[in-house]
């Protein structure tokens, strides 16, 4: 198959979103009666549901800001202040989760909603959906696993002093979103030749520090635009009431401990989304699938680590384009009329525990190999 031809079929068809081919659509190595299969088993369960979407949205955003509220208004270290930051943090880290699923919705559905999520929830959290359009290399199947996928790094290649250093990033998470709008934003804006920059390498929700998101020419920046003034003119806000001593800096330090902890539980959440086994090379699909992880585990704890279907990630690698209220169902259905012998079947994982107990293996195990070689190969060399 050529270059031109694989391109045009991993293409969006009119209405779909960027990502809405799966590994089931391209050419695979994967037995084709076994997609054709899975294709069959979930064919009714594509279709997002709007009632779905507001309820479970509007429901998440009411107890995280009710907490907020409850955690600000408390004494420190209280019961009920410890309570509500525990409730806030995973409120907030599900209603974040949410743009996951505006960048796999058609292009045509939900505009009011993908409005309304940026409105009520992206400017506030500093969390505008357009930072995350990078996800479409991740599924990518050309991208995947490679430096042009920047939700991807060989955590799992080793050596384990990698995933030390990617937990220590976690405390300064909220410093970066702030510097980049309230100090990149404004500079930006004002230099062309740095906009490029600050939208190519400082404007995406990633992992790898060395992704590059390419800038399609076709976009709506405007609106790119018009949510970074909109979260800028918020902190400047902020920032003046702060100054002039309207706003206690122990409610800005609350408020950054609280950020820490919620974008912190997607930064840990990620760890157990992939093997990260892969150094770079592209990868075939089967390989892609094999790669992924999927946690079965305790159905409420579970539920609050990997909230709005994050649970099921092998399943959403395989078909992206299921909204997330069907995954639960579509999995049930894949493992009752799946083989044995299935991939899929492969890529579950008890627990949260368990998928980071194998990473850090993998990581020590790789380290092991890579000396073992080293050794190796010295005692050839003085033979």
């Amino acid at each position: 198959m050529t270059e031109r031809t694989l391109t045009s079929s991993l293409e969006p068809r009119a209405g779909q979103s960027a990502t809405a081919h799966s590994l089931a659509d391209s050419p695979a190595d994967l037995p084709a009666d076994s997609l054709d299969q899975a294709r069959a088993l979930i064919k009714d369960l594509f279709e997002a549901r709007a009632g779905r979407y507001w309820t479970d949205f509007l429901l998440s955003l009411a107890i995280a800001y009710g907490a907020v509220a409850l955690y600000l208004s408390r004494p420190p270290f209280s019961p009920v202040f410890i309570a509500s930051f525990v409730v806030a943090a995973l409120a907030l880290f599900r209603c974040g989760v949410f743009m996951h699923e505006l960048v796999h919705l058609p292009a045509r559905r939900l505009r009011v909603f993908r409005a309304a999520w940026n409105v009520l929830f992206g400017i506030p959290a500093l969390t505008p959906s357009f930072m995350y359009k990078c996800h479409a290399d991740h599924h990518n199947p050309r991208h995947f696993g490679t430096s042009r996928d920047g939700e991807y790094l060989p955590l799992g290649a080793g050596p384990v002093r990698r995933i030390l250093f990617y937990l220590i990033v976690i405390p300064v998470l909220p410093a970066l979103a702030l510097f980049r709008f309230l100090v990149m934003t404004p500079v930006s804006l004002l230099h062309p030749r740095l906009r490029r920059a600050v939208l190519e390498r400082a404007s995406s929700y990633v992992i790898n520090p060395t992704y590059r998101r390419t800038l399609p020419a076709e976009e709506r920046h405007w609106i790119w635009v018009a949510l970074e003034v909109a979260i800028f003119l918020e902190l400047a806000a902020l920032l003046g009431l702060l100054l002039v001593g309207k706003l206690p800096w122990t409610v800005v330090i609350e408020l950054y401990v609280l950020a820490v902890a919620a974008s912190g539980l997607n930064w840990l959440r990620t760890l157990a989304a992939h093997g990260y086994r892969n150094t770079g090379a592209p990868m075939t699909f089967r390989q892609q699938i094999e790669d992924s992880v999927g946690i079965a585990g305790h159905p409420l704890l579970t539920e609050l680590l990997f909230p709005v279907g994050l649970r099921y990630h092998s399943l959403h690698h395989w078909f992206p384009a299921l909204p997330y209220h069907s995954l639960g169902a579509a999995h049930r259905r894949l493992m009752r009329g799946l083989p044995q012998d299935s991939p899929y079947r492969g890529t579950l994982h008890k627990s949260y525990a368990h998928a980071v107990r194998e990473l850090w293996r993998n990581a020590r195990g790789a380290r092991s190999a890579r000396r073992e070689r080293a050794e190796t190969g010295k005692a050839r060399s003085l033979s």
